[in-house]
């Protein structure tokens, strides 16, 4: 496995400088000027880019120039080109040793309107070109954009095979602390919260019908908190026991609709899906395979966090067999 151990710093230190800008930018600016489109995702099913995007891009490119000057990167990100961006520009591809995945804000939309946290997502893996995809990340790094009114901020690394490390940041002291985060080893969802994602309409009824399936058998809550690594972190913090993001298993139900395909989770969103692992979280496809996904920005992937492997073997095959009963999953070969 390649080292990318000499890159946990900058990228920390990254993280930090976008959040930092971030948060200024809200501090500064009105909700109505951040949550102007500056994109609006080519209408295929792409996210759309606010302006408070163009802030952690910005600092997020000027940030990566500033590393590649000693060690070239292919930047792989929400909101620049799909082809990548190779730092520095006068390099090739070929010539950079890593990949990275890059989420720089993730939870747009909750936070330029001040109602919950985002989160900055990096995962790194060896450049195997356009073969490289989400197994191959060796360091993942998380860090959340706090609210304006909010002095606390966490962020959470990991090494692959070193285990998950976290820190609690404190806006007014400078202070950071170390940070110990448990997911919840209950084999219930019951008096927990436990979420089938429906973040958009479209599908909101097939979706909930699966909910209702799946969960409403014990009394539980859900969250509907709109951002990949926000769930993934309350997965680790142990305040939810499962997550369930299936927008990709019902683009044919929009289809049949006469929608246009559906806003889903894309490869970025998860590209820290590693942190969370090496906390203990399991996560899987639908189907119950690891989760993986190219490295690119246009994948759809749907995925299901489980709190821990007990969890699992409790909820997955109610969960799969309510997919099957409505067509969105194969059923297993030879039955």
């Amino acid at each position: 496995m390649a080292d990318a151990a000499h890159l946990l710093e900058p990228i920390l230190a990254l993280h930090e400088r976008i959040r930092d800008a971030v948060v200024d930018a809200c501090t500064e600016q009105a909700s109505e000027q951040l949550a102007a489109v500056a994109s609006d995702g080519g209408g295929g099913g792409g996210d759309t880019i606010y302006a408070i995007d163009r802030v952690g891009e910005e600092t997020l490119v000027q940030g990566l120039t500033d590393l590649a000057r000693t060690e070239p990167l292919c930047l792989i990100a929400e909101g620049l080109p799909g082809d990548g961006l190779v730092l520095p520009r006068d390099k090739r591809e070929q010539d950079c040793r890593w990949r990275l995945l890059v989420d720089p804000i993730d939870g747009t939309r909750g936070l330029m309107y001040q109602k919950r946290s985002a989160w900055i997502l990096t995962g790194i893996a060896p450049n195997r070109g356009s073969d490289t995809r989400l197994r191959d990340v060796v360091l993942a790094v998380q860090t959340e954009i706090p609210l304006v009114k909010q002095h606390l901020s966490d962020q959470l690394w990991v090494l692959r095979g070193r285990g998950m490390e976290a820190r609690r940041f404190n806006r007014l002291s400078g202070a950071r602390e170390r940070l110990t985060l448990q997911a919840s080893r209950a084999d219930t969802i019951a008096h927990g919260f436990a979420t089938v994602v429906r973040f958009f309409p479209g599908a909101r009824d097939t979706l909930g019908g699966i909910d209702d399936e799946v969960l409403g058998r014990v009394a539980c809550f859900e969250d509907q908190y709109a951002s990949t690594g926000g769930e993934l972190y309350e997965l680790m913090a142990g305040h939810d026991r499962l997550v369930a993001d299936l927008r990709p298993l019902v683009q044919s139900v929009r289809a049949a609709r006469g929608l246009p395909p559906g806003m889903c989770c894309h490869p970025y969103d998860l590209c820290t899906a590693l942190i969370a692992e090496e906390s203990g979280v399991v996560l899987r496809d639908p189907g119950g395979a690891p989760v993986d996904a190219p490295f690119d920005l246009a994948a759809d992937v749907a995925w299901v966090g489980y709190a821990n492997e007990r969890l699992r073997a409790v909820v997955e095959p109610v969960l799969q067999a309510a997919l099957r009963r409505r067509g969105l999953l194969p059923s297993p070969s030879g039955q």
